[in-house]
């Protein structure tokens, strides 16, 4: 074998490995029930605010501790906790993904995303304006 076929195989090989090693990292779609099956494995729940209950965001106590409470798609509330600053105009959004991982009663998030309407439009159905937030864990 020539050198260069060594060379070829070898970063193959290393590029094989890589892309293994990243797909592990996907997270998919769930709702709240699903998540709950499955602790320790991360989720992506979409759903919307419940306007109903209070959000707790205290930031003279603790600026990184936001909770909120959440319905999937299938109608499932679930108690949310952002170990992250509360994100702006959450009270606006129309719809939330959240990326986290269960944790007995609660839904642990590592992100959000928020889907407001956007201050382009006058409200009837059109573009989104989509903000992600990440806490810093």
């Amino acid at each position: 074998m020539k050198n260069s076929h060594i060379v070829a195989l070898i970063a193959i090989a290393i590029s094989i490995m890589y892309i293994i090693s990243v797909s592990g990292n996907y997270s998919s779609y769930a709702n709240f029930e699903m998540a709950a099956h499955q602790s320790g494995k991360e989720f992506q729940v979409v759903g919307f605010l419940n306007k109903e209950k209070a959000l707790y965001y205290e930031p003279t106590k603790d600026p990184n501790y936001f909770s909120f409470y959440m319905l999937d798609k299938k109608g499932n509330e679930q108690k949310v906790v952002y170990r992250g600053a509360k994100p702006a105009d959450f009270e606006r959004s129309e719809e939330v993904v959240l990326t986290g991982q269960m944790n007995e009663n609660e839904f642990l998030a590592s992100k959000i995303l928020l889907k407001c309407p956007s201050k382009y439009n006058d409200g009837s159905s059109g573009p989104l304006e989509e903000k992600v937030y990440e806490a810093k864990i």
